[in-house]
């Protein structure tokens, strides 16, 4: 093929990724936050897990810890705002099903970001495509996106990139119009480590190879880096130049394990505030698993002190419990959960953070029974569904177990928390 000719390529795929997306989340309901540096906080309130252009131009990492940020917060007048994951949950619903409507074959990567299969579209002016849903998920949810399309979700995520970081694309990049020469030369001014799967880490072993560009990437020899790395780089290589390796997956497999866990907001030292903690985890995680359709087999919990704090006595243990029969009755995983937590639970220690975990998950169908295993009752059943039911309606921990506790001085900083303007009643703005 002539190098100077269009791509001739069979897929169209779309990666659709919301700018800054906790912060952006945080601007709609507070115009008054747009233009100026914000950072959204993880648990704790303890690092940046989301920056502005504006916090991002002054040289912030992200992961940076908040306590090394003040002295340029006040400085800057940086905003920090704690997490708020229900209104970010909901916000990327939203963004979701708009999405939908442009692609029958879809697959929800990760809380923004989206991925389209739009090869039954390839008629169309895809760039055009990728426009109308940047306008169509502004006007309706008031959050900004960019498009990248590609002949693989690699290059569909690569994309993505060029689409955030060049005006000249105004949000859509799309390689698939563009002719083998100006891809190339693109891919050579891009580092290879914005590459999906590369990262920071593998990047530098590379760069010692003379892989330094993504274009570098495409022409090396996937046989000879898969011997000396592994067969998802192989892969990567190979998507690079426009073979499909990495499928959508149009339903999202259950999962393997079920895991809740947070560090506390002070230090615990009794018992029945890590029994509090504990169960309230259990009961997160059992939503999840009954969300999912699947039992647990075995429940494992953990309680432990901060590493951070050498000088304090250090104690960590866990425990694993083989439930009789698979369940997803809150109130039975709790109860095993707790059994084990006095097992492993010593006093005099100021623990720092505890867990839960649900494995050998089974789906509710496929459970196998022995004579000694006894199936939930149709109360159990019924029970858990109102529960559910209640708690999706009314707001989460709008019906509990009491055994959670109602005070919490346990329960994680959350200083600076906006409210749950679309997931709470109470909260919803009020304009005069």
């Amino acid at each position: 093929m002539n190098v100077a000719s269009k791509n001739t390529v069979s897929r169209h795929i779309a990666l659709i990724d919301v700018n800054n997306f906790y912060v952006s989340c945080e601007r709609v309901f507070n115009p008054k936050l747009v233009g100026k540096p914000v950072v959204v906080l993880s648990n704790n309130d303890g690092c940046a897990i989301a920056r502005s252009n504006e916090v991002k131009a002054l040289g912030v990492p992200m992961g940076a810890p908040w306590f090394k940020m003040k002295d340029l917060a006040r400085q800057h007048g940086i905003v920090a705002l704690s997490s708020n994951y229900a209104l970010y949950a909901d916000m990327s619903n939203r963004v979701m099903s708009i999405l939908r409507e442009y692609s029958p074959d879809q697959e929800v990567y990760s809380i923004d970001e989206s991925f389209l299969d739009l090869t039954g579209f390839k008629s169309r002016d895809l760039i055009r495509h990728g426009q109308h849903m940047r306008q169509r998920i502004l006007r309706w949810t008031g959050l900004p996106v960019c498009v990248g399309i590609g002949a693989t979700k690699t290059l569909a995520k690569l994309a993505n990139h060029c689409a955030k970081k060049r005006l000249v694309f105004n949000g859509v990049c799309n390689f698939n119009t563009m002719t083998q020469l100006e891809l190339d030369d693109l891919l050579s001014q891009i580092e290879v480590g914005e590459v999906w799967g590369i990262g920071r880490k593998l990047a530098p072993k590379l760069q010692v190879l003379g892989v330094n560009t993504v274009l570098d990437l495409k022409l090396a020899n996937p046989e000879r880096l898969r011997q000396q790395f592994s067969v998802v780089l192989e892969k990567t290589i190979r998507e690079l130049n426009g073979t499909v390796c990495i499928e959508l997956e149009d339903i999202i497999p259950p999962k393997q394990q079920i895991m809740s866990s947070r560090s506390f907001g002070q230090s615990v030292r009794d018992y029945n505030s890590l029994a509090e903690s504990i169960t309230l985890y259990m009961s997160t995680a059992a939503v999840k698993l009954r969300k999912q359709q699947s039992l647990a087999g075995a429940v494992h919990i953990y309680i432990r002190t901060s590493p951070f704090k050498p000088d304090n006595p250090q104690y960590s243990n866990g425990m694993t419990i083989s439930l009789p029969c698979p369940s997803d009755d809150t109130r039975q995983l709790v109860n095993f959960a707790l059994w084990g937590l006095k097992q492993i639970y010593k006093p005099n220690y100021d623990y720092a953070k505890a867990g839960v975990m649900l494995s050998e998950l089974v789906t509710a169908q496929s459970v196998q029974t022995d004579l000694f295993c006894v199936q939930a009752s149709p109360k159990s059943i019924a029970l858990m569904t109102a529960m559910d039911s209640i708690n999706r309606k009314m707001g989460k921990e709008s019906i509990k177990l009491a055994s959670e506790g109602f005070k919490r001085p346990w329960k994680m900083k959350q200083g600076n928390k906006s409210p749950s303007y679309t997931t709470r009643w109470r909260d919803l703005p009020v304009i005069n």
